[in-house]
């Protein structure tokens, strides 16, 4: 029987004090898990080579609760000194080059930051064990790589074979080892495409193609349309992580990963059409143009063990999710076009 998520008013229970370091936690989903850390209790200490915190937190309130300290995940004394400095029990690893093209235009720089990062970080996490009581690593299901067999499920094997599929297949393995070896009591988090407010890669299908809806535009489409993925709202990953962590601190899970998804699909061209939709830009046909390199065309995960073993579910589908989300960047853009009048 697998145990039932705790309701948010519990969660405010186990958090309140809790010293936690976060990893990227200026970046896009970062911003978003270092708000609700915030608002259960916790002591959030960011480490990130970002001088502030970006959206959403920084529109919050919340950014003055919030101890940056600006440094690399590639540099052990900077870890070693923020761990010992701010006493973190709980550590939320979510640094990377997270982008696909640019891994395949820069491996060598992604493979510093996504492998040489990781395995820094879960070293300084061994050594001050002391400190350390749980590590949650942010993995994805590119770690999985191409495969005939879907939906992934947490058995079968990481098979990346692209730049980045195989820098977040390393990070992932990485983890396992160092439980399996160290008894580190860490666990990794594989999701499929997460959206929300607050992602300002303007490359990336949804904010691109709200952005240019926005402007009355035709939104670009860097595949032939076609590719599936899975879209996760970034509000449900944020309950994942944190999941994840309680169920490290109960004594379980530890050395395991685990697939967060919606186990609801949708072709690249399925999400363009529900934006146009929802914003009432039909007339603007997409301008699909077949360049993209380097794209596992089709890619779904199983989130079985997850509601079975943390007892989690996703609370938003893509209908429930983008309206938010296109509200989010319709401020945004409307921000930004007064600033610049």
């Amino acid at each position: 029987m697998g145990r039932r998520e705790r309701p948010l008013e519990d969660l405010v229970t186990l958090w309140p004090g809790r010293r936690v370091l976060v990893t990227g936690a200026t970046g896009f989903i970062g911003c978003w898990l270092v708000e609700r850390l915030l608002r259960l209790g916790a002591e959030v200490t960011a480490l990130d080579v970002e001088a502030a915190p970006r959206p959403p937190l920084h529109e919050s309130g919340l950014s003055d609760r919030l101890r940056v300290v600006r440094g690399s995940v590639e540099d052990p004394g900077a870890l070693a000194r923020t761990m010992t400095d701010h006493g973190a029990q709980t550590v939320f690893h979510l640094a990377a080059q997270a982008i696909v093209p640019t891994a395949r235009a820069n491996p060598v720089a992604t493979f510093e930051t996504n492998i040489r990062g990781t395995w820094t970080l879960l070293d300084t996490c061994r050594q001050r064990g002391d400190i350390v009581s749980e590590v949650v690593v942010a993995s994805s299901d590119k770690a999985y790589g191409p495969s005939d067999r879907l939906p992934y499920t947490e058995e079968m094997p990481l098979a990346g074979r692209q730049p980045y599929e195989v820098s977040k297949a390393c990070a992932d393995l990485l983890a396992q080892s160092y439980h399996h070896a160290f008894g580190l009591r860490v666990a990794v988090a594989r999701c499929g495409n997460v959206y929300g407010g607050g992602d300002l890669n303007w490359s990336r299908l949804i904010p691109g193609t709200i952005a240019a809806l926005e402007r009355g535009e035709r939104p670009v489409v860097r595949s032939d349309g076609s590719h599936v993925r899975d879209y996760i709202y970034v509000e449900d990953v944020v309950g994942a992580y944190i999941r994840l962590a309680e169920a490290l601190r109960d004594g379980s899970t530890g050395g395991e990963a685990f697939n967060f998804s919606t186990e609801s699909q949708a072709t690249v061209l399925d999400v363009v059409d529900k934006l146009r939709s929802l914003m009432g830009c039909e007339h603007l046909e997409p301008d699909v143009r077949a360049t993209a390199e380097g794209e596992i065309p089709t890619q779904h995960l199983s989130a079985e063990k997850a509601r079975s073993v943390l007892g989690w579910s996703p609370r938003y589908d893509l209908d429930s999710g983008l309206p938010p989300t296109i509200e989010w960047y319709r401020a945004r853009l409307r921000r930004d076009s007064v600033r610049s009048a």
